[in-house]
């Protein structure tokens, strides 16, 4: 099943939902980051959460942080996604691995750590990125950027996310946005209604690996509301904007004297991308360049 992103509504129009496949990508970044069972499953999360996110912004270029910083032993993570459909991400300690929890699935929030901060930057494409932040509330993700949407955007909100990653790698992964818009948050029936059919679920991922649809999990919630899923769907992927001209960027930011000490220790200069694990090398010449280059913008 490809990863995708499909919209919806629901009690005519009161309603707003997303869901999102992300199998193929949280594999992409497994592999990438060389990540534990249960890193793979919170940064998949994470990704799943910050792409719902952003489908619910407006302009072209919109773009939405979310760094999850907690006392567990992942020490945190950090991922961008975009109104695109394109998402990046890491986890800190990437090769942290803990037992399963006394319900027997990957133990996200020992691993996050309960007590910390979700913190949300949402870039709305002008003027300054709106930003806020969040305590933990279990550190399993879903609950704490649902509590986010409660509490700092006073959206009722149900998020439910999951990734299942075995000996295979990750076989499913996703999530779905269930909202309840301005002109029908004081029908606190609706919200208790979505609030109760989502905690029947026994999660998203099981769902998946039953070979439920997008199409067909929606219809399950909210098929009796009158739902209407949009008949366009997003293809959602992995993807870092990193490239060697942004190395020298940002090496070119050190000075010459710091450009300088590299050529004379390292003969150059080695370069990870935190968010896709890519290696760039400058090499002696290209940084006598760049010394150069700040040498005549200098005169």
């Amino acid at each position: 099943m490809a990863d995708k992103l499909i919209r919806a509504t629901a009690a005519d129009s009161g309603i707003r939902a997303v869901g999102v496949i992300t199998t193929r990508l949280t594999e992409e970044a497994r592999q990438k980051h060389k990540l534990s069972y249960v890193a793979t499953a919170a940064l998949g999360r994470a990704m799943s959460s910050g792409l719902l996110l952003a489908s619910n912004m407006k302009k072209e270029g919109s773009r939405v942080n979310l760094r999850i910083k907690g006392s567990g032993p992942l020490g945190g993570l950090l991922i961008d996604a975009g109104l695109d459909g394109t998402v990046r991400g890491y986890v800190e300690n990437p090769e942290v691995e803990l037992p399963p929890n006394p319900q027997g699935k990957l133990d996200v929030g020992k691993a996050i750590g309960q007590e910390g901060y979700l913190y949300v930057v949402k870039d709305v494409g002008y003027g300054y990125p709106y930003s806020s932040t969040v305590e933990l509330v279990s550190g399993e993700v879903g609950d704490d950027v649902a509590n986010y949407l409660v509490t700092s955007e006073q959206t009722p909100s149900a998020l439910l996310v999951g990734v299942f990653v075995g000996a295979e790698g990750v076989t499913a992964s996703g999530g779905i946005l269930l909202q309840v818009l301005p002109k029908a948050a004081r029908d606190e029936s609706l919200i208790s209604l979505l609030e109760s059919r989502v905690s029947k679920l026994s999660g998203f991922t099981p769902l998946l690996r039953k070979g439920k649809t997008l199409n067909e999990i929606m219809a399950e919630l909210l098929g009796d509301l009158g739902l209407s899923i949009l008949p366009e769907s997003q293809i959602v992927r992995f993807d870092c904007r990193c490239s060697f001209n942004r190395v020298l960027g940002a090496l070119k930011m050190l000075g010459e004297a710091e450009l300088q000490d590299m050529i004379e220790k390292d003969e150059g200069a080695e370069a990870t991308c935190q968010f896709c694990g890519e290696i760039y090398q400058a090499s002696k010449d290209e940084l006598a360049q760049l010394i150069a280059d700040l040498k005549t913008e200098s005169v």
